[in-house]
């Protein structure tokens, strides 16, 4: 990153979009980032339930 650059997107914003390559490879990777998110969202929001459903000194 250039001194004084910021970052506006998480998007490059300098490629030719048009290009079926730009556009595949772009695509397939913030699907695959988003799919990770969520998987790891919804592991975090399971160990929190059970965590909470758990009796209390953690014997069933």
């Amino acid at each position: 990153m250039l001194h004084g650059e910021t970052v506006h997107s998480p998007l490059p914003q300098d490629l030719p979009w048009w290009q079926p390559d730009h556009f595949v490879f772009f695509s397939v990777l913030y699907l695959v980032l988003f799919i990770i998110a969520s998987g790891m969202g919804y592991c975090i929001f399971k160990a929190y339930q059970d965590t909470k459903n758990a009796p209390a000194h953690g014997h069933h």
